[in-house]
């Protein structure tokens, strides 16, 4: 059980409020989410200012203290992804704290695979050298995107929402040969700053599309410098809805997601979900 909240727009944009001052901000989320779980496991912002991706992460609580108003406070960026975790496989500790990322990726999980233990030896042996050398926790979390990255390291042609896709779908197939009654939790997020993709899979997901500049209904505030040259686009994806009076709509479960050129969501069913 966690809690991540991603943005992807054509221009800077601030996301503090999403972050920090809305009604059900991430912040907020950490404290106690709308099932009532508090997740103060750690935390992690994630962004590209200059192109280039820039992560926070701590292990204590993002409402203790007030590291995590300011990285919020900080983040002018296209793309962010940002995490607060509930730990269930893997202690806390920094190691097993998202987002992960390698070289432009950043990935963030929502869910849990269970019986881990008994699959993650599969996760290895279907990873490239390259990622397995590379994972430094023991979470199911880390192991996904490291065995999603070594599928389109080996199968470009693909295309990344379809990686995603077999490679998600392969994994609920292995949880099943465990126990084909235990529920996969599988709420991604990945991007390289350039490309968002994710999905969806039995933990609650929304998304808030943008197609102008706005006044935040939070802060009263534009979170953007706009170019007059181009029409404002993006679009916020949380696993809960983070403020009140505006159109969230909930990603339909079991399905498979990528961030369009027109800052909608292209949507496709994850096979084999259940």
């Amino acid at each position: 059980m966690c809690r991540l909240y991603a943005m992807h727009a054509n221009e800077p944009t601030k996301v503090e409020c999403g972050l920090v001052k809305a009604q059900n901000a991430l912040m907020a989320q950490s404290k106690g989410d709308m099932e009532g779980n508090a997740h103060g496991h750690g935390w992690g912002v994630a962004d590209y200012p200059d192109g280039v991706p820039m992560i926070e992460k701590q292990v204590w609580a993002a409402f203790h203290g007030e590291h995590f108003t300011r990285k919020a406070a900080r983040v002018y960026a296209k793309t962010v992804v940002a995490h607060v975790r509930h730990a269930t496989v893997g202690g806390p500790g920094i190691e097993n704290t998202h987002p992960f990322h390698h070289g432009r990726w950043i990935f963030a999980h929502n869910g849990t695979v269970p019986n881990f233990e008994q699959l993650r030896f599969r996760f290895l042996e279907n990873m490239d050298p390259l990622h397995r050398t590379q994972v430094h926790g023991t979470t199911d979390s880390e192991h996904i995107f490291r065995y999603l990255l070594s599928l389109f390291l080996r199968h470009p042609e693909r295309g990344l929402m379809g990686i995603v896709r077999v490679g998600l779908a392969q994994i609920v197939a292995w949880s099943a040969e465990v126990d084909p009654d235990a529920p996969v939790g599988l709420n991604i997020v990945l991007t390289d700053g350039d490309r968002m993709v994710g999905s969806r899979l039995n933990r609650s997901l929304f998304y808030l599309l943008r197609d102008h500049v706005f006044d935040c209904p939070i802060c009263g505030e534009p979170h953007v410098h706009h170019d007059p040259k181009s029409a404002y686009q993006a679009i916020e994806i949380a696993s809960e809805a983070v403020t009140y009076a505006e159109d969230w709509y909930e990603v339909p479960n079991a399905t498979v997601f990528r961030v369009g050129e027109d800052y909608r969501l292209d949507m496709e069913p994850l096979l084999g979900a259940r």
